[in-house]
Formats: C-alpha cells, sequence, structure tokens
C-alpha cells in the first residue's frame, strides 16, 4: 500500500501580455495527506488550483516548491521508476480520455505491458478481461473488442477506472471523474470506486466542486479557495457545520431535496468579503493561517 504526504505545495504560472509578465499563483502552500483506504475530497470552484494540484501529483507539472512524497508500506520513496504505476488518474472527461481509434481491448493492454504486468498475449488477454468484469463491464467478452464510441459515457468511465488500475495503482486521482456523466449514472460510478477502494486499499483524491457527493463518497473534505485550503475536517463536520464564507457559499449553492426551490441556508454571503488568509481545521477545532499550512494557530472569531 502507498501513502501521499503533500507538504506547503506552490504552483506560480508565469501570464505575458506583450512585454508585461505577471506571475498567477495557481497553489498557495498546500498541505494534505492521502492515506491507503481513505478518501480526501477537494473541493472548490473551477480556478481554485484543484486540477494543477493533480497535475503535480501525476507529474504532468513540476511545482514551484514544495514536497510530494509517495511512500510505500515500509515507508521507503517509491522509485521514479515505478512511480506512474503507483500514482494514475481518472480524467473528467470519458469522450476525450480514450482513443477512438483504439479497441477497449487495447487500451487496458497497454498500461499492463508497458508496466511490465503480464508476460504473455494469452496472460495480457486474461488480465483485460478481469479488469472489465472487476468494473462491471460484463460480458468482457463483447465489450473488449468494442471501440470507445460504442459504449455509453458511463461505461467509457469505467474503462478509464480500469485503464487507470490496470498497472497496479495504489493512488489514484479521481479528477471530476462523474461531472460528465448523466445523474441517473454518477451513484453507480461513485459505488464502483468505493468498492474497488475497499477491495484495494487505495488511497483515493476525488477532486469535485459537488458538495454532495464529496460528503457521499469522501472520509474528509478540503475546501480550496484561489489556491489556499480554507477549510478542512471529517466530511459530515464541513458539510454540516461550515465554518468559512467560502464552505457557506458552495453549501448556499447546493440544492436541498427537502425545501425544492430553495438553498441549504438562508444566509447571504457577500463574495467579495470572502478572505482566504485563515483556514478552519476541524480536526483541530481551530482556525489557522491558510497559507501556513498546519503550522501557526490564530484566534477565532
Amino acid at each position: 500500500m502507498t501513502s501521499v504526504k503533500i507538504t506547503d505545495l506552490v504552483k506560480d504560472y508565469t501570464l505575458r501580455s506583450g512585454l508585461k509578465r505577471t506571475r498567477l499563483r495557481a497553489v498557495d502552500h498546500v498541505s494534505l495527506e492521502l492515506t491507503p483506504g481513505r478518501t480526501v475530497a477537494l473541493v472548490g470552484e473551477s480556478g481554485s488550483g484543484k486540477s494543477t494540484i493533480a497535475k503535480i501529483l501525476t507529474r504532468m507539472e513540476r511545482p514551484t516548491s514544495g514536497t510530494v512524497e509517495v511512500r510505500l508500506d515500509d515507508g521507503t520513496p517509491v522509485p521514479n521508476g515505478h512511480y506512474r504505476r503507483e500514482v494514475q488518474m481518472v480524467f473528467q472527461d470519458p469522450f476525450a480520455s480514450l482513443n477512438p481509434f483504439h479497441s477497449i481491448e487495447h487500451h487496458i493492454a497497454r498500461p499492463l505491458k508497458i508496466h511490465g504486468r503480464t508476460q504473455s498475449q494469452e496472460d495480457t488477454r486474461a488480465r483485460v478481461l478481469e479488469m472489465l468484469e472487476r468494473v462491471n463491464l460484463t460480458p468482457a467478452e463483447a465489450i473488449a473488442p468494442r471501440r470507445p464510441h460504442e459504449l455509453s459515457g458511463g461505461q467509457r468511465q469505467r474503462v478509464a477506472i480500469a485503464r487507470a488500475l490496470a498497472p497496479g495503482a495504489q493512488v489514484l486521482i479521481a479528477d471530476e471523474p462523474v461531472s460528465m456523466l448523466d445523474v441517473s449514472i454518477r451513484l453507480g460510478v461513485l459505488n464502483l470506486l468505493g468498492r474497488l477502494q475497499r477491495e484495494d486499499q487505495l488511497a483515493v483524491l476525488y477532486i469535485t466542486h459537488d458538495l454532495a457527493t464529496a460528503r457521499h463518497f469522501s472520509d474528509e473534505i478540503v475546501v480550496l479557495y484561489r489556491g489556499r485550503v480554507v477549510e478542512r475536517g471529517p466530511s459530515d463536520a464541513v458539510i454540516l457545520d461550515p465554518h468559512h464564507d467560502y464552505t457557506k457559499l458552495l453549501a448556499l449553492a447546493a440544492p436541498d431535496p427537502e425545501r425544492p426551490g430553495r438553498v441549504t441556508s438562508e444566509a447571504a454571503v457577500d463574495r467579495k468579503a470572502i478572505d482566504n488568509s485563515t483556514c478552519y481545521d476541524h480536526f483541530a477545532g481551530e482556525w489557522r493561517e491558510a497559507a501556513a499550512g498546519a503550522k501557526a494557530a490564530v484566534s477565532a472569531d
């Protein structure tokens, strides 16, 4: 089993407009941990830095500063050559993440071969069918030769999940994996991810802007606003007792099925007044400086 520890992660981008250059800080001193068998939900609106963190974790981007430690059971760092085998990502768009020219079997067989998980064509074929059955794509023999366009959106996302787990990944980065799926099938995909996590004791980072699915699927919620963590804690605590104004704003936008046409809170939140310099930590029960991670506490209101 594999764990991930992110400490004071910073990512800056340089923006150019003619001869003028400005710096955009997409991620500002973010710290969090992913442990086997647990799901951490990273919640925030578009542009808050969620996907940037995912790209850094999967080494598609390099951090400006900070550390990402990925360690095995015995505490040893994951070797660079095995990093992509241990950490895999499920992308948001199942329509774009699969190559339309290749069969479903090809998509799952490729990581098996690249990471040396199988030794022969027969072994690879058997493993592909096994992975399809694990994600509830049956009969696997009928699904394997199909092309992505022959499957529904939910089926394509299940293929993407099978592909991510094929090399034996122990850390799964799920970047809004159900946001582009029909509402009727989202729960099925989340339940599938939950079952696979329990079976393989996966460490999961679930990225979303949806508080409802975050509460359903995660053990811990980390709220990100303008690159900084502004609230963190157990899922129920963050959803049912939000402290930061931005978390309250997210809750305000969430529909309440018991009160059609109304939101979960009657209190209005002034977006212009939202401050991301402090973070409420439900685990410690106190306010902290957002950009200082878990270092210094500040006085509560």
